[in-house]
């Protein structure tokens, strides 16, 4: 067997276990636009895509936010764990130590956004950066209005087949046809053949990874938050010590 069938096969048995549930969940209507990746067409743009290996560390590293303002907590533990980052402890866990919700937040990143306001506020695309480099990363910070379409297809295209770095989208879900404020999680994929890329959703309670038009996401991230009077975009971020 050559390697791309092993890679498909593995493909396509990390589609089950990163949609595993959906089924079962009773998640929110999807708008036509957006195609479910635990669907046979979702299935099929992974299984061809060219632009998907951080799938795979995402996927073995998925968590579902905790709580409704917690979506850039949940997608910074992903991308910290994937990309193997020396972790604290995590108590619930005994002796293991891996990043998780509950000890994310450290002395560092207290001092700046403390764990109870984004409990209750969430977070900007500014404020995600500078609570990640709380650890040893490296976060740059793109906003739509000084970035351009092209720009990030072209730029997370790249990085979803690079090692060691990944891509956290800040959008608003109204404008992909979601219900309906301002949203963080990881890019995992990209369909060269339908020009879209797969978000792997953090709020498995309300909606499975789709796979949204590159300008549809564009549009969404290029849009006002109030909180910080900036537009929405995206963040990369790299390990400065890679293995």
């Amino acid at each position: 067997m050559n390697y791309h069938r092993l890679k498909a096969i593995a493909a396509s048995f990390l589609v089950i276990l990163a949609t595993q549930g959906y089924a079962l969940a009773q998640t929110l209507p999807l708008p036509s636009n957006l195609i479910t990746l635990n669907s046979s067409e979702g299935e099929q743009l992974l299984l061809e895509s060219k632009t998907r290996e951080d799938y795979w560390p995402l996927s073995l590293q998925f968590v579902s936010q905790k709580n409704g303002a917690y979506c850039g907590v949940a997608s910074s533990v992903m991308v910290l764990n994937a990309l193997a980052v020396p972790a604290p402890s995590a108590p619930e866990l005994g002796p293991y130590k891996t990043f998780t919700q509950e000890n994310f937040f450290n002395e560092q990143n207290q001092k700046f956004l403390p764990a109870e306001v984004v409990s209750r506020q969430g977070m900007t695309l500014d404020q995600l950066g500078k609570l990640l480099e709380a650890y040893p990363v490296k976060t740059e910070i793109y906003h739509g209005e000084k970035s351009s379409l092209e720009e990030f297809r072209k730029m997370a295209a790249n990085i979803l087949n690079e090692p060691n770095n990944f891509v956290l989208v800040n959008y608003l879900r109204k404008t992909i046809g979601q219900e309906k404020g301002g949203h963080i999680s990881p890019l995992a994929a990209y369909s060269e053949k339908t020009d879209r890329f797969l978000i792997l959703d953090v709020s498995r309670y309300k909606y499975p990874p789709v796979w949204v038009k590159t300008a549809e996401l564009w549009n969404s991230m290029n849009t006002l938050d109030t909180g910080s009077g900036k537009t929405r975009g995206f963040v990369v971020v790299s390990a400065l010590n890679p293995n």
